[in-house]
């Protein structure tokens, strides 16, 4: 990968959350890219059920503390790190009180979605934006994991067009299989407007499900990638559509060899 620079962004990653398909591949990518001379930085919500002790998870205090506006609300933003251990791979961790707190991910007690879920996509997508700023790290790609991140290539190719540092950058993101039923609650194509990106962007999104989520952050990606065996025909029509570079779906344990070369086409 000759240091070339690769930003994960992803919804969950193992061993911070049980292992699923999303956590799984959001750790052999960038496991991958770091083992073939790659440069990586990952980003993930600090949920409450993530174990900051046994994780040993810490506050940056350099990084902390600017607000970002999430619907006419100034939240908080704070940042903390840990490593992994096995493979000297850094994390961060995008962290709220009011949105990740709660000791769950997505859903209450009761397997209900929670109701703020679109504002907290929101707040991941420009908090991991804000951070990589800070860092003054420009990625040669980003990678999205999951579809709490699947707003980011929304945001970075409207909100933040005008950053010089992301010019080059190329976005790449995982479509997976459905990872929830129905539709996420609240008002997300409001908040997102409020922000001033135009409804023509993101208009699928007045249904709110999981395929609408993916289809808007592969409207707004450079290349695509089938990371599940069972993605719906729907959106694998709708991604073929579009002309984009397609990784089709892999084993994981042809992982390393076709993501490499995936990624290599970019530079």
């Amino acid at each position: 990968m000759n240091g070339k620079k690769i930003l994960f962004v992803s919804s969950e990653l193992v061993p911070y959350l049980p292992e699923n398909q999303v956590s799984l591949m959001s750790y052999e990518s960038p496991r991958v890219v770091n083992s073939n001379g790659g440069q990586i930085r990952i980003f993930m919500p600090r949920y409450g059920v993530i174990n900051e002790r046994r994780h040993q998870l810490h506050e940056v205090i350099r990084l902390s503390g600017m607000n970002l506006v999430v619907n006419d609300m100034d939240m908080p933003l704070i940042i903390k790190v840990a490593s992994i251990p096995k493979e000297r791979i850094q994390v961060y961790f995008i962290d709220n009180d009011e949105y990740f707190k709660r000791k769950s991910t997505f859903t209450n007690p009761k397997g209900e979605m929670h109701e703020d879920n679109d504002e907290r996509a929101i707040f991941f997508a420009k908090g991991v934006i804000e951070t990589v700023k800070k860092l003054n790290w420009a990625p040669d790609i980003i990678h999205v994991h999951g579809w709490m991140a699947s707003l980011l290539p929304l945001y970075l190719k409207n909100f933040y067009k005008d950053e010089a540092m992301f010019n080059d950058t190329k976005i790449i993101t995982s479509i997976y299989e459905e990872e929830f039923e129905g539709e996420i609650p609240g008002k997300i194509c409001e908040k997102i407007a409020f922000d001033n990106i135009d409804l023509s962007a993101f208009e699928c999104l007045q249904n709110p499900n999981h395929t609408n989520l993916l289809k808007v952050a592969a409207d707004h990606s450079d290349g695509l990638i089938f990371a599940g065996e069972n993605i719906s025909d729907d959106l694998q029509k709708y991604c073929k559509s579009s002309g984009k570079p397609i990784l089709e779906y892999v084993p994981v344990q042809e992982t390393e060899e076709a993501y490499i070369k995936f990624y290599n086409s970019y530079f």
